[in-house]
């Protein structure tokens, strides 16, 4: 499954199905106890997230929200790069990482076109050697055309005309061509980047996350410790840090702003172009016209979904499932509780007086959501994903391979813990940059938790820094759908995502080793080895005992 989930010869999804045919054929595990791993309570964590994100986008309010984030940043290059990166990770947080990419390359297309033309846009994607025949659509994407049709298009495409410069022009004119292109790869880059990173700040951001809380029950099941809120605590925080200093890098390394302490006057041109920039924005956002009741309703039940799962069980307080029986209630509750609300509740505000109007119309009301909307909104491939990873993880615990793999670790046995963090975390960033992230994570997760249990260190210690290093995939096109779509445009080359993503690597990797060894170690007693892990080692020793005595009959 590893193999194959990583060359990807049968699609992914249909790889994830193979325990449930593998599994009872060779005696690992009964057919009863394999299928109940693809619908666990994290599944339906994950599910509800969709059907919250559809009901979003059904009304259009994460466009809403993109628009008036970049209205109050201002269009300075900086800033409108700044606002696009915390715009993209907010909408991360919630939507999937391809879906905020698909909905923000439109919005920055538009603005780039009202600040550098649109001769410029075509002008540089042929001159790029890319102009690939990919229209971003607000409702969806095409595939990436290979290398052959690019060429064919590229030769039977007719180049614009070229306008003549004066000589006494040319030189200003060609640095701000320079400049302009800098800026345009800018934003193509930070959109994607933003998205991965943004991602990983909640539980339901990204798949790894959701997998990692799924194993973690699989293998310790008397860990309680991860959940939305605790999770949030600490993956937040390091959001907001890489954030920046992303925003940064990608602004310094472009020329958005400059580090010179001398101001420099701005050209006319450029203040022209960001003055019409700032109109396409307010003209995009008068298209939306007014708040309609259907968006301020989905905007409360996101708050409400944000807050309850929060306040389910934060840890460092009390939450509100304490009332009801413990172990009883978990996110999966909240969480579908509010998406069942979300395809019953009205999408027209109700008028009280047709309550006591005997006459009154009987109509349909609209809800929020339709269920045929979910079903043309939710992956469900990422579903089936998700419960193959789980059952190839209940696999691996069955069988005895985990403590294989872990007997073979002792060579690492003797490295400092925080040491093993850092190589854990380069090996898997630099691993998932040619395989997916979901298959990278399920992968590793296994091994990791068996060489914690090696080290004597708590597994989250491991198994946290795997995860969310395996969402750092900043240097190829191929290593996430976001960079695909963005590197589609047509206006961005593989060289240019390399030297800007190497570096976001590096500091994905010391600040995940920084927040694991500071505010995370706190939050999740990262420096005691927890009871949970003693029961699952007495459980691996009678299973492994047991099945040394049916061997040889004694």
């Amino acid at each position: 499954m590893a193999l194959y989930w990583c060359t990807e010869a049968l699609p992914l999804a249909v790889t994830a199905m193979l325990p449930i045919v593998l599994f009872p054929f060779l005696g690992i595990l009964p057919s009863s106890k394999v299928c109940p791993q693809y619908f666990l309570d994290t599944n339906f964590l994950f599910l509800s997230g969709l059907l919250m994100a559809a009901a979003i986008e059904e009304w259009n309010l994460h466009r809403r929200i993109a628009l008036k984030v970049l209205m109050l940043v201002g269009v300075q290059p900086a800033r409108l790069i700044l606002g696009m990166m915390i715009t993209t990770a907010f909408l991360s947080m919630w939507l999937s990482n391809t879906a905020s990419t698909a909905m923000m390359l439109p919005i920055a297309n538009a603005i780039l076109k009202s600040l550098y033309g649109e001769s410029f846009c075509r002008e540089n994607t042929i001159k790029s050697g890319d102009n690939i025949p990919v229209t971003l659509q607000e409702n969806g994407l095409h595939s990436v055309p290979t290398e052959l049709q690019l060429l064919t298009d590229v030769e039977h495409k007719e180049l614009p005309e070229k306008v003549e410069i004066p000589t006494d022009n040319h030189s200003d004119m060609e640095k701000e061509r320079e400049y302009q292109n800098r800026i345009w790869k800018a934003f193509l880059i930070s959109i994607p980047y933003s998205a991965s990173i943004g991602g990983t700040a909640t539980l339901t951001g990204t798949a790894p996350n959701l997998i990692l809380l799924g194993q973690l029950r699989s293998i310790f099941p008397g860990c309680d410790v991860i959940n939305f809120g605790s999770w949030f605590i600490f993956a937040f925080p390091l959001m907001i840090l890489f954030l920046i200093l992303s925003w940064l890098w990608i602004s310094i390394s472009h020329g958005a702003f400059s580090l010179r302490c001398k101001s420099e006057k701005k050209p006319e041109i450029r203040s022209d172009a960001e003055a019409k920039a700032k109109e396409v924005i307010r003209e995009d956002y008068r298209k939306l016209g007014p708040v309609i009741f259907a968006e301020k309703a989905v905007f409360v039940f996101f708050c409400l979904f944000a807050i309850l799962l929060f306040t389910r069980d934060p840890k460092f307080i009390p939450g509100w499932a304490s009332v009801f029986k413990p172990g009883f209630t978990s996110d999966a509750v909240t969480g579908i509780t509010i998406s069942i609300i979300l395809f019953f509740f009205p999408s027209e505000k109700p008028l009280i007086s047709w309550c006591f109007d005997l006459k009154a119309p009987n109509t349909e009301s609209r809800p929020l959501l339709s269920w045929k909307k979910a079903q043309e909104s939710v992956p469900w491939n990422i579903i089936l994903l998700l419960g193959g990873g789980f059952a190839m993880a209940k696999g691996c615990e069955t069988s005895g391979l985990s403590t294989w793999i872990g007997s073979r670790l002792q060579p690492l046995e003797g490295l400092p813990p925080a040491l093993a963090v850092l190589l854990i975390t380069i090996l898997i960033a630099s691993f998932t940059e040619f395989a997916s992230n979901t298959a990278t994570i399920i992968v590793f997760l296994p091994v990791l938790s068996e060489l914690a249990i090696r080290l004597k260190v708590n597994p989250l210690y491991l198994m946290i820094p795997g995860t969310v290093g395996c969402s750092y995939a900043f240097m190829l096109p191929v290593s996430t759908p976001p960079n695909s779509i963005a590197f589609s445009t047509g206006h961005l080359l593989v060289k240019d995502m390399a030297k800007t993503g190497v570096l976001m690597n590096l500091m994905g990797v010391l600040l995940l080793s920084l927040a694991m060894n500071t505010w995370a170690s706190s939050l999740f007693q990262l420096g005691t080895f927890p009871d949970w892990v003693n029961v699952h080692s007495e459980n691996i020793t009678v299973l492994a005992t047991t099945k040394y005595n049916m061997t040889t009959g004694v």
